[in-house]
Formats: structure tokens, C-alpha cells, sequence
């Protein structure tokens, strides 16, 4: 396997896998890690969730997985792949991960700030009556790229996690995007302190600040001196009426110096019309570290839905809540290889129309030789 004059990003993968540490003991090893760890990612990208199928798929494919394993001693059994892809060093992988990353995000000449959505996702499947499941925060950009993730510890939270995931990416001159959970004053600070801005959800658990928040876009004569934007979609005999407000004006809020860098305040006003006349309306508030500039405001508020869409597809395209694997380092392994193998699917095209990510891999684990070769030559 002479990869010396090929500069793919498959290349770096393997390069990368075989730098891997192995704890088990070299004589009793039959297995190679790095071998174990491209069977499961090449295995993901054509449609295996489990760790039978995966080893079905190893073993059908045996010949054409040589051209880039090892597999000393052939593919292994399904219980060997998950008991040795659990003593994978989750921080091992996270780091090709970050790696990569910056490599497909080195655009600082970039004219619009680039988004950045954090929220977390429980792998449902991994719990028991006697365990608690993991809890993973995710980072994904506007484009659908996770670009890192950390596992909430046991007996923490997100507010923990979300600073620990934010030391390990390059977010200067972005804008971060929480839920309501990460409207943290340390949260705030940290993003600051990494020259970024953010804009973050308010609700109960900032109970006075989005008291006085609210109570500032109640009044008419203020409302009408904001920056304000409307968009109206229109689709499966319903109308959605988005509203925007922002302010500068916060020289009222008493709580401005404890949140850094603080500037602008936003109300949003969804207003949905269905089919026989019924409406519904739902007010959000969020606070911001952004200048006045309604149309970045609404594409940061609006753009934080990217996150939940990932994590829609980590439960349909990859079906991650129906896989049971309960040791929780191996779940969160797999998390981590499903979000890499999305990014690459993101990357591809397969066959001649442009396929759903759920269908790329179907698509592939209908002839995993030449589509994983397309992969292969990135």
C-alpha cells in the first residue's frame, strides 16, 4: 500500500489512523486498530449501522478493502470490531476530525462572518434503566459541517461542555449560536475572549433579563425605532410570516455589563397561517454581541435551525438512536465516525442526480468499489 505520491484526503486519513496508540498487548494482537477504525468508517459510508453489518460488509468486500488494510488475519468478528473500536481514544479521533476541518474551513478572507450553531443530542440508544445515555454538543456550520464535538461527563452539563468544545476550534471572526441552555455570563466570556460574536437564546432559565427584554419590545414607540425585516414563505397550503427587530438601544438594561461585549438586542415574531385560517404565533428573544445590521441578525437567528437538521440526520440518514451499543466510549467513538462519514457524503456526488444523504448511502452499499473510490481520491 504505497500511498507516497498521492496527496488525497484519504491519504491523510490513513496516514493518520496508523499513528493511532494500541494498549493491547502486540503478541495477542490479531486485529490492527487502524485496520479496525477505516473498516468502520468505510463500512458507514455504504449504508452499515451496526457492528454486524459492518462486518458483513467487511467480508464481502474483502479483496478491495486489501488495496488499503492490512487485515492480517481477515476481517474480524463483529464482537472484535466493537470491542477494540472502544479503545479507540475518542480524543484520537476528534483531533483528525478538528484536522480536517480547518483544512475545508481555511477561507479567512472571508466577506460574511460564518456561523457557527451549537446544541447538543442524546444518543438515546446508548441508555439503560441503569445508565444514562450520552449526551454529546455539536458545533456545525451554516454549510452542515460538524466541526467538533465534546461528550457532556457524567454529573456536568452542556454550560460545562459548551466552553470545553469552544478551547478546541478556530472561531475567531465567526458567530456562535446557542439555545437557551448555553445563555451562560461564562459562556459569553469565552466566546469573547476567542474573537468571535454570538447571538443567544433567552428564555426561563434568564428569567430577569428576558423579563425586561420582553417588557422593552412590548411598548409601540420602541418597536417602531428598530431595525426590522419580513420575510413571508409559502408551502403545503400554509404561510409563515417571519419578523425581525433589533436595537442598539440597551442603555435601559441593567444586567448589559455582565454579558460581554453586549450591543444589540432581538425579538422574533413567527407568525404561521395554516390551511383553514388557523394561526399560530411564537415570540423569541435573543441578545447579541453583533452591531445594529437586521439582515446578519435574522441570518444568524434563522440559521441556528442547521444544528437540529444535523441531528435529524444522525436519527434518519444514519439512524444513530436505534443503535444500541451500550459501553459508551464505542457509542460516542461511532457519533464522531457518522458525522465524519456526513461531512464526506456532503462532499460527493453519486450517480448522476443529486441523491439525499440517505440515499448517497444507499447508494454506495450498492457498489461500495466504485463509489468508495470516487471517496478515496478526494
Amino acid at each position: 500500500m504505497d500511498f507516497s505520491n498521492e496527496n488525497t484526503f484519504m491519504k491523510e486519513l490513513l496516514d493518520y489512523a496508523s499513528t493511532v496508540t494500541d494498549m493491547r498487548q502486540e503478541k495477542k494482537v490479531l486485529h490492527k486498530m487502524m485496520d479496525i477504525i477505516m473498516l468502520v468508517f468505510f463500512a458507514m459510508l455504504a449504508n452499515a449501522d451496526d457492528w454486524v453489518e459492518m462486518e458483513v460488509f467487511g467480508k464481502e468486500h474483502e479483496k478491495f478493502l486489501r488495496n488499503y488494510l492490512e487485515l492480517p488475519n481477515g476481517i474480524p468478528s463483529h464482537d472484535t470490531i466493537q470491542r477494540v473500536f472502544a479503545m479507540v481514544p475518542s480524543e484520537f479521533l476528534e483531533n483528525f476530525q478538528k484536522q480536517w476541518n480547518e483544512m475545508l474551513n481555511s477561507n479567512e478572507g472571508d466577506k460574511i462572518k460564518r456561523l457557527l450553531a451549537i446544541d447538543g443530542k442524546t444518543q438515546r440508544g446508548n441508555g439503560t434503566k441503569n445508565q444514562k445515555a450520552n449526551h454529546i454538543v455539536s458545533a456545525v456550520d451554516e454549510r452542515g459541517f460538524c466541526l467538533g464535538q465534546k461528550r457532556v461527563e457524567e454529573k456536568t452539563n452542556e454550560i460545562k461542555a459548551i466552553p470545553e468544545l469552544l478551547d478546541g476550534l478556530n472561531i475567531k471572526g465567526t458567530i456562535i449560536t446557542t439555545d437557551a441552555l448555553g445563555t451562560q455570563t461564562a459562556i459569553v466570556k469565552k466566546i469573547r475572549q476567542k474573537r468571535a460574536d454570538y447571538v443567544l437564546a433567552l428564555k426561563a432559565n434568564q428569567g430577569k433579563l428576558l423579563e425586561d427584554v420582553s417588557l422593552y419590545f412590548s411598548e409601540d414607540k420602541f418597536l417602531k425605532k428598530c431595525a426590522y425585516k419580513k420575510t413571508v414563505e409559502k408551502a403545503r397550503g400554509k404561510a409563515e410570516k417571519r419578523e425581525y427587530w433589533q436595537t442598539e438601544d440597551i442603555s435601559w438594561l441593567s444586567q448589559k455589563k455582565e454579558w460581554a461585549g453586549l450591543k444589540t438586542v432581538i425579538l422574533t415574531r413567527n407568525t404561521v397561517t395554516g390551511e383553514e385560517g388557523k394561526v399560530s404565533i411564537e415570540e423569541r428573544y435573543f441578545i447579541s454581541s453583533l452591531p445594529a445590521g437586521i439582515e446578519e441578525a435574522a441570518r444568524a437567528v434563522r440559521g441556528h435551525w442547521m444544528v437540529e437538521s444535523y441531528h435529524w440526520h444522525l436519527d434518519v440518514t444514519f439512524r444513530e438512536d436505534e443503535n444500541h451499543t451500550i459501553e459508551k466510549q464505542a457509542a460516542y467513538n461511532l457519533n464522531i465516525m457518522r458525522k465524519l462519514s456526513m461531512n464526506i457524503l456532503k462532499l460527493i456526488e453519486v450517480g448522476n442526480k443529486s441523491l439525499s444523504l440517505k440515499k448517497k448511502r444507499y447508494a454506495i452499499g450498492t457498489n461500495p468499489e466504485k463509489h468508495l473510490e470516487q471517496i478515496i481520491n478526494l
